[in-house]
């Protein structure tokens, strides 16, 4: 890689995010010998999930040995297993005498204890979940990844298991509840579930796969869904044996920001029974619309999580209201009037789990003040492209409902859908996750998926963080990512994975893949069919700075390239889930970068012209429609391949390669076409090997970690922003950066900062100085689907200018931070104030 990457590989990669302690001077403690089955007990009694879990880990054992595990008696066990909610009161008292902390462990969310007595391996669950996550940590302490089944990660076959006799933990969640949202699910999860995986009508997501969905939830540590519901999905409670599933693994369920009371409107309400769904015109056939729900899940062993307020149908505006009085009042009432329904039907509302969501308009309406109960947690939402617009104020803090996060790893709307792969980058998820945490937002936190399995790296740490706030940090998100490399793929594969896949998420936060086309959707129709803009050319020049588009491509081709190389160390049974989890996100984001920029070169060589030049540029021009031909036809081939080849066809329907056929994912748009053989043949021509160099050409620039001295609290954040490792500042920090000018004249100053939102609900504001003058302010604050929001999420930087007179000599720059959540990243002083470029070039 051109870019120098500090690697600080720490601690196991068995098992991450755990607090355990080990007695180094202890010996080993055997529980597999290579002969005989794996061996457990477990209390007669225990929650149904611990059963579901058993099972699980009965298979792992299989995959690992080669022999299931099985249950015999307490004595010629080799794991004691016990649900302490459930134990006798001399079983915990033994425990105690043993050493196995219950007092503290009842304490905990969701918290289970392994430790070693005797030579017999003890797990205690505080409840039925906690259980279940201590029996699959076993699953994990033998190399099963919690992607065994969804990614194909088979574990290598062990003769021997063995434990420190010594070996102690303690774990417990930060947050309560923790799961997903499937959403957008038309094009991946929902055709392979009724196409492929179990095939039914069209439109439904089968209790089967729902079972495989809660599967991994578990062993991610996860107890929560909102099932999917968009338009043409059957409803979850209309699928037969869903509910039960859930139940039988621990999942809680919930429903969206328009779906109160666990209905799925889209699917369920049916006008011509029912009537229009408006409060005002129609209460009683909402109310028993609602009822019906409420007296189907009374007593769901898995739980329950009632959203409650009220919006139409879908995703718009509540019905039969049309003034911001007329809203706030029909919307007090629908509150009220759901914790009578609740009261009546389910049980005291105080003590059922209760979500209000203050998304779109409603977050309005609640600032006005509605009154929500204190009860109910306040889910707060992202700007559905990662940045935190709104967290719980200091009041809102001190709710007993607490706060909850509904976040985005895809999304389908404006300015532009992301569908297809996950890149969001990990600093960016651990930042807000984080800042959320420590805004006491700690009830729920839901995170948006299209499909889990795509998901991958991104979902695990949204969830690592979920169960262990501090299982990862600003400076080790690093390791963090690592060490998940070296679990899937092992340790030589991982280490030498680990800098193109860093450089992978720098090349997607500088631009998504879905986001290279520079279109937009949901535009006005009337000017564009659909309301989708056409691919147009890039920011991105193919002369300023020694050829910023050239050098995009050549980075990318250098993370093929090491992905290609790390293939030969992947052992030959998890080949397909290096290919699903890494070579075709790698191969079809080069490739679509490729079809992208190189058919803009054509475009660009396409002049028109009709001078003595005319002729000079055909071969140039036929090169660059060969390259964007053949790199569309590479990623229909990859992903034919990850649905008709991968995993035996196991994926079938499951990755879609134009979700909503958008324009960027279309065949390139060029001046002329070539055949195949022509194709092959001005491929062939082609110079090979060329490299653009980085040419500041006078440009002062720097990244924002590169700064000469910081203020307290100043903390850099890796895996986040162009730089991948922007900085986060708090309120009135600063950065000071002491540079050298080589020349005078009159430039531009541009500082690239993280675009984040002011969620305190105040402003988002920073200055910039030079050599002790009068500082500019500067505010990031934008309006929501505002042009330049727009621009700002799709670059991923928020960009401001400022013209300034610099003299040849020493400088220094000050940057200062007036609010709270301003993250800094790049910074240029440009003597060509007209340049047009897209990146800042940083050596």
């Amino acid at each position: 890689m051109k870019r120098n990457l500090l690697l600080q590989f720490k601690t196991t990669l068995a098992v991450m995010c755990c607090m355990y302690s080990v007695n180094s001077s202890a010996v080993d403690i055997e529980w597999y010998d290579g002969s005989t089955s794996v061996t457990y007990n477990v209390q007669k009694s225990v929650d149904p999930v611990v059963l579901t879990a058993l099972d699980m880990f009965g298979s792992d054992m299989q995959a690992v040995t080669g022999r299931r595990a099985r249950p015999v008696s307490v004595d010629g066990a080799s794991i004691r297993i016990i649900e302490a909610d459930r134990a006798s009161g001399s079983v915990l008292r033994r425990l105690k005498k043993e050493g196995v902390p219950v007092d503290s462990l009842m304490t905990l969310t969701d918290g289970f204890h392994i430790s070693v007595i005797g030579r017999q391996i003890t797990v205690v669950g505080a409840n039925g979940r906690g259980t279940a996550y201590g029996v699959l940590e076993l699953s994990r302490m033998a190399g099963v990844s919690p992607w065994i089944w969804w990614g194909d990660v088979l574990p290598e076959r062990r003769n021997r298991l063995i434990i420190d006799s010594g070996y102690r933990t303690l774990q417990g969640a930060s947050v309560e509840y923790r799961g997903i949202f499937i959403n957008d699910e038309d094009w991946t999860l929902r055709p392979w579930s009724y196409g492929t995986y179990e095939p039914a009508e069209f439109g439904q997501i089968g209790p089967r796969t729902y079972k495989k969905v809660f599967q991994l939830l578990l062993r991610l540590r996860a107890n929560a869904i909102w099932p999917g519901m968009h338009t043409g999905t059957k409803a979850f409670f209309r699928t037969e044996g869903a509910k039960a599933v859930a139940d039988s693994c621990g999942i809680a369920i919930g429903t969206s920001h328009c779906e109160p009371l666990l209905r799925n409107n889209v699917d369920e309400w049916n006008e011509k029974q029912r009537g229009r769904y408006n409060y005002m015109t129609n209460r009683q056939a909402v109310h028993d619309y609602w009822i019906e729900r409420l007296k189907e899940v009374k007593g769901s062993a898995g739980g329950n999580m009632f959203t409650i307020g009220m919006r139409g149908i879908h995703d718009g505006s509540m019905e039969g209201v049309k003034t911001m009085d007329e809203k706030q009042t029909a919307l007090q009432q629908v509150i009220d009037d759901q914790q009578e329904l609740l009261r009546k039907y389910i049980g005291a509302p105080e003590r059922q789990t209760q979500v209000f969501v203050p998304y779109k308009e409603v977050l309005e309406i609640y600032e006005r003040g509605l009154r929500v109960p204190d009860y109910v947690t306040l889910m707060w939402c992202d700007d559905n492209y990662g940045y935190m617009t709104r967290l719980s104020n200091a009041a809102e803090q001190k709710r007993t409902g607490g706060g909850g996060i509904y976040y985005h790893l895809s999304y389908w709307g404006r300015p532009h859908d992301y569908l297809w792969l996950t890149t969001t980058q990990p600093g960016l998820i651990y930042n807000e996750m984080r800042e959320a945490y420590d805004h006491n937002v700690r009830k729920v936190w839901i995170v948006n998926v299209h499909d889990p399995k795509v998901a991958g790296y991104d979902l695990e740490l949204f969830l690592d963080m979920a169960w262990n706030i501090d299982c990862v940090s600003s400076s080790t998100l690093n390791d963090h990512y690592l060490a998940w490399l070296c679990r899937q793929f092992g340790t030589e594969a991982g280490k030498k994975l680990f800098p193109a896949m860093h450089e992978f998420y720098r090349l997607c936060g500088e631009r998504r893949p879905e986001f290279m086309g520079w279109s937009q959707v949901e535009l006005d129709k009337k000017t564009y069919a659909r309301g989708l803009s056409p691919v147009v050319n890039t920011e991105f020049s193919t002369t300023a700075f020694g050829g910023e588009l050239d050098r995009y491509l050549e980075r990318y081709a250098d993370v093929r390239r090491t992905v290609s190389d790390a293939e030969r160390l992947i052992r030959p049974e998890l080949r397909d889930a290096y290919f699903a989890a890494v070579k075709y996100p790698v191969y079809a984001a080069d490739a679509h970068a490729r079809k992208i920029l190189e058919s803009q070169r054509a475009r660009q060589l396409a002049t028109g012209s009709t001078q003595k030049d005319m002729f000079a540029s055909n071969a140039a021009l036929y090169t660059a429609v060969a390259r964007s031909q053949s790199a569309y036809q590479e990623i229909r081939r990859l992903t034919e391949y990850y649905n008709e080849t991968m995993s035996g066809g196991k994926w079938r329907r499951s990755m879609n390669m134009r979700p909503r056929d958008l324009p960027v994912y279309a065949a390139p748009s060029l001046p002329t076409l070539l055949d195949d053989r022509e194709v092959a043949e001005w491929l062939g021509k082609a110079r090979q090997g060329q490299c653009h160099e980085l040419d500041t050409e006078g440009a002062i620039v720097r990244n924002a970690c590169d700064y000469s001295s910081a203020s307290a609290g100043v903390r850099a954040v890796q895996m986040l922003g162009h730089s991948m490792n922007a900085v986060a500042l708090p309120k009135d920090g600063t950065l000071t950066y002491d540079f050298v000018a080589e020349r005078d004249g009159k430039a531009v100053l541009r500082t690239a900062m993280i675009p984040t939102q002011p969620n305190d609900n105040g402003d988002l504001r920073y200055s910039v100085s030079i050599d002790g003058g009068e500082p500019t302010v500067y505010t990031l604050k934008e309006k929501f689907r505002s042009e330049r929001w727009k621009q700002n999420v799709l670059r991923g930087q928020a960009v401001r200018e400022l013209p300034v007179d610099i003299a040849k000599g020493r400088h220094t720059l000050v940057i200062r931070a007036l609010d709270n959540h301003i993250i800094a990243d790049q910074w240029m002083i440009d003597f060509n104030p007209q340049r047009k470029h897209y990146l800042f070039p940083v050596k």
